[in-house]
Protein backbone atom coordinates (compact mmCIF):
# COMPACT_ATOMS: atom_id res chain seq x y z
CA UNK A 1 0.00 0.00 0.00
CA UNK A 2 1.52 3.10 -1.20
CA UNK A 3 1.28 6.52 0.68
CA UNK A 4 -1.20 8.18 -1.50
CA UNK A 5 -3.95 5.34 -1.67
CA UNK A 6 -3.35 5.41 2.53
CA UNK A 7 -4.09 8.93 2.56
CA UNK A 8 -7.16 8.38 -0.01
CA UNK A 9 -8.29 5.47 2.78
CA UNK A 10 -7.97 7.96 5.53
CA UNK A 11 -10.19 11.01 3.97
CA UNK A 12 -12.68 8.69 2.42
CA UNK A 13 -13.02 7.08 6.53
CA UNK A 14 -13.31 10.44 7.95
CA UNK A 15 -15.97 11.61 5.26
CA UNK A 16 -17.93 8.58 6.32
CA UNK A 17 -17.27 8.95 9.95
CA UNK A 18 -18.20 12.46 10.45
CA UNK A 19 -19.66 13.71 7.34
CA UNK A 20 -22.34 11.19 6.02
CA UNK A 21 -25.58 10.61 8.47
CA UNK A 22 -27.21 8.53 6.35
CA UNK A 23 -28.48 5.02 7.64
CA UNK A 24 -28.27 1.72 5.46
CA UNK A 25 -29.81 -0.99 6.92
CA UNK A 26 -27.22 -3.57 8.21
CA UNK A 27 -24.34 -1.35 7.52
CA UNK A 28 -23.03 1.29 10.38
CA UNK A 29 -21.61 3.62 8.04
CA UNK A 30 -19.64 5.13 11.60
CA UNK A 31 -17.84 1.80 11.49
CA UNK A 32 -16.96 1.69 8.17
CA UNK A 33 -15.27 4.84 7.99
CA UNK A 34 -13.52 4.44 11.33
CA UNK A 35 -12.47 0.97 10.11
CA UNK A 36 -11.23 3.09 6.73
CA UNK A 37 -9.14 5.42 8.80
CA UNK A 38 -7.22 2.75 10.94
CA UNK A 39 -6.37 0.49 7.95
CA UNK A 40 -5.22 3.57 6.06
CA UNK A 41 -3.15 4.91 9.53
CA UNK A 42 -1.65 1.44 9.48
CA UNK A 43 -0.97 1.50 5.69
CA UNK A 44 0.76 4.95 5.89
CA UNK A 45 3.11 4.40 8.82
CA UNK A 46 4.07 0.76 6.96
CA UNK A 47 4.82 2.03 3.35
CA UNK A 48 6.88 5.07 5.39
CA UNK A 49 8.59 2.52 7.32
CA UNK A 50 9.57 0.81 4.05
CA UNK A 51 10.25 4.25 2.41
CA UNK A 52 12.45 5.46 4.92
CA UNK A 53 12.96 2.99 7.65
CA UNK A 54 14.76 0.14 5.50
CA UNK A 55 17.06 2.55 3.69
CA UNK A 56 20.40 1.68 4.26
CA UNK A 57 23.99 3.63 3.26
CA UNK A 58 25.71 1.16 1.18
CA UNK A 59 29.41 1.19 0.79
CA UNK A 60 31.86 0.74 -1.41
CA UNK A 61 33.78 -2.89 -0.40
CA UNK A 62 37.07 -1.67 0.57
CA UNK A 63 39.88 -2.67 -2.37
CA UNK A 64 41.60 -5.50 -1.89
CA UNK A 65 45.10 -4.54 -0.81
CA UNK A 66 47.66 -4.77 -3.41
CA UNK A 67 51.72 -5.44 -2.09
CA UNK A 68 54.12 -5.77 -4.60
CA UNK A 69 57.55 -7.32 -3.37
CA UNK A 70 60.75 -5.38 -3.87
CA UNK A 71 64.21 -7.21 -4.48
CA UNK A 72 66.82 -5.48 -2.51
Amino acid sequence: MTTGISLFLIAVGAILYFAVNASVSGLEIDTVGLILMIVGGVGFIWSAFLLYGTRSRTEAAPAEEVVHERRY
